[in-house]
């Protein structure tokens, strides 16, 4: 069953088999809205859909097309696509950008149905991802511009009196710095404020030079 206020988008020029597909989906338990296009859904997107299922052929934009766009975007939601006219090519492509399943409209109706309800659990783990990483980023807003310099020089494993010298200050305030860093991102050892800068994806440029543990 879906979750409260989630939507399946189901976006398809055949009125006939959008309509079919929403009243199985809807007795299924799920909220459901339809587009005739892939441009009109782009144009009507909402944050409640949980779960695009798009047919691979459509006049303008193809669903292939609106993977694409899709990809582009930040928070979007699982794709599943369904066609008449699938072939291995399309299926592999899909898949390896991101489609949560390929299935013909014939497919059988608990298959399509246990492929939504994997993308409501994945569109609902995405989004806890990003409220944490949003909770992360918010510790990282609350260091001064001076201790996110020294922040980037703890992270690489330079040691306090290496640091002074490349932000000509003296080791004695790179020790308040790295403290006031340690209270702010609740943090107690360098290992740990290395994983948390990784998870928050700050400073991705240099993660090769993170040091493995300290």
């Amino acid at each position: 069953m879906s979750d409260a206020g989630r939507v399946a988008a189901i976006v398809d020029d055949d009125a006939s088999f959008s309509a079919s597909l929403s009243r199985l989906l809807r007795a299924a338990g799920y909220a459901v809205q339809t587009f005739a296009s892939a441009e009109s859904y782009l144009a009507q997107a909402s944050e409640k859909t949980a779960c695009v299922i798009a047919d691979l052929r459509m006049p303008g934009l193809s669903g292939m097309d609106l993977q694409a766009v899709l990809e582009q975007q930040v928070g979007v939601p699982p794709l599943i696509f369904l066609t008449g006219q699938g072939d291995i090519a399309s299926s592999v492509r899909a898949m390896r950008h991101g489609a949560e399943d390929f299935l013909t409209k014939d497919a059988p109706k608990a298959e399509l149905l246990q492929a939504v309800e994997r993308a409501f659990a994945r569109d609902a783990r995405q989004r806890q991802q990003r409220r944490h990483l949003q909770v992360l980023r918010g510790r990282f807003d609350a260091l001064s511009p001076r201790e996110h310099e020294v922040l980037q020089q703890v992270v690489r494993g330079k040691p306090n009196k290496q640091i002074a010298a490349a932000l000509g200050i003296i080791e004695r305030t790179v020790k308040l710095h790295r403290t006031a860093i340690t209270t702010k991102l609740q943090v107690r050892s360098v290992a740990e404020l290395t994983q948390l800068v990784q998870a928050a994806g700050l400073f991705v440029e240099d993660a090769s030079t993170f040091p493995k543990g300290q």
